[in-house]
């Protein structure tokens, strides 16, 4: 099922960017990482991604800020968006999705949890 299917991870933890690819390319995706919310936007101006990972506190442009762009940009032909944060997810989840994004999960988070999130949105 993952044959195929791109997704953005946008993390300015070089950790948990390095961990998300690793995992995530290894289950079958074509993964691509950036750093801050202003090369988020400029990857996905250039390559069709099936799912954006964003996290909130980034440099230059915030997750929340860059998924209300992508979705604004693009309407119904936007990728998937899954939010990820160190806030509390729960009392965060009208600005999540006012910003366009589909979906949270609260940092630190377990792999399979985020796995889990990444496979329903992408079914």
């Amino acid at each position: 099922m993952a044959s195929g299917k791109r997704i953005l991870i946008a993390d300015d933890d070089p950790d948990i960017a390095d961990l998300l690819e690793g995992y995530f390319s290894k289950g079958g995706y074509e993964v691509t990482v950036v750093g801050n919310g202003k090369d988020a936007l400029q990857q996905v101006e250039n390559t069709r991604f099936d799912l954006v990972l964003l996290d909130v506190m980034m440099p230059y442009i915030d997750g929340y800020h860059v998924a209300s762009e992508i979705t604004a940009k693009y309407g119904a032909d936007a990728p998937k968006i899954l939010i990820m944060t160190s806030r509390d997810v729960a009392g965060e989840k009208g600005i999540v999705l006012l910003s366009g994004a589909t979906d949270a999960v609260q940092k630190p988070f377990a792999l399979e949890a985020i796995d889990a999130k990444v496979k329903a949105l992408l079914e």
